[in-house]
């Protein structure tokens, strides 16, 4: 009896979420908003040492995805965003040290450039021996404020220089800041990426969009913990679907599988309010101003699930 519990607490261990995580600058002081400190870098990859986490790499979690595999709870995925110089000088070597594999999303446009911030070529062919290489865009645009065209010819030549400069083309990609919508969703789709990551809070389980995956960004020194508690709520955003052309949200309406009867609505500029679900749906009036460019709506129910809607302003 006790070695049946065991395997159906072991198999329930199993069908869970993983965390994807983003960082941008290390060791960087001059950009306080997107560093991540030397120390705290350490104190992060200890604690997921000591607790039993397993970092593994995006490639795997899109695999398992592409399966229809069970995520592991303990599954931990690094990314690093823009391809600062700082994660080449003070970031990589932390990285080595723990073994630990990452996925470097280049802005291509920088390194061409040889912006003096930035890794060169030779530098990301070195990290390459550590961990794979997405694409980031290449001229680091705004894309919902973009044509389709501009947006197109901006995938075009940056993964044209990732294939001259690195041999490879880029399996997958991560908007820049973190910014998109469903058209530049689309656009990116069409460049046979194997997966698409956002940055918006969440987790990823099973039932992820691989087009769509959650990353938390890893910035200053927060509560690790807490981020590694959140996990994926299935849920479809009806309403708004995007930026709305009088910068009001006057309705929400979220449809999720839940049998939970209350939630949590957060807005940016707003904080957090209690909402009611009737048969999964949560249909609630705001009438109400969005205060910021690049906002956040997020459903949390119990358990920590979270869904998140960006909407950003053209």
């Amino acid at each position: 009896m006790r070695l049946l519990l065991g395997v159906w607490l072991l198999a329930l261990s199993l069908m869970a979420d993983a965390h994807i995580f983003v960082y941008h600058r290390f060791g960087d002081t001059r950009y306080p908003s997107t560093d991540t400190s030397i120390n705290v870098l350490k104190k992060q990859f200890a604690y997921f040492k000591e607790r039993g986490y397993e970092v593994v790499p995006l490639s795997r979690v899109v695999e398992a995805l592409e399966r229809g595999d069970e995520i592991p709870d303990n599954w931990v995925v690094l990314t690093i965003d823009d391809s600062y110089k700082s994660f080449y000088e003070n970031g990589l070597p932390i990285f080595k040290e723990y073994g630990y594999p990452f996925t470097l999303f280049v802005y291509t446009g920088a390194t061409e450039k040889r912006y003096p911030d930035y890794m060169t070529w030779e530098q990301i062919k070195e990290a390459m021996k550590y961990g794979e290489v997405g694409f980031h865009s290449h001229t680091h645009p705004h894309m919902v404020s973009k044509s389709d065209d501009y947006l197109r010819e901006d995938f075009k030549k940056g993964i044209e220089l990732m294939e001259k400069r690195l041999g490879l083309k880029p399996l997958f990609f991560a908007y820049p800041y973190g910014e998109y919508e469903d058209r530049v969703k689309k656009i990116s789709k069409e460049f046979g990426f194997k997966a698409i990551c956002n940055q918006n809070v969440g987790a990823v389980s099973k039932e992820s969009d691989r087009f769509d995956l959650d990353r938390i960004a890893l910035t200053g020194d927060p509560n690790l913990e807490e981020k590694l508690k959140s996990r994926f709520l299935p849920a479809t955003w009806m309403k708004p679907e995007k930026w709305p052309n009088d910068g009001v949200v006057k309705k929400v309406r979220i449809e999720t599988k839940s049998s939970a009867k209350k939630g949590w609505l957060y807005m940016t500029g707003y904080g957090w309010r209690r909402v009611s679900l009737k048969d999964g749906v949560v249909e609630e009036i705001l009438n109400l101003p969005l205060k910021n460019r690049r906002s956040r709506l997020i459903l949390k129910l119990e358990k920590d699930r979270i869904s998140t809607k960006i909407l950003v302003k053209p």
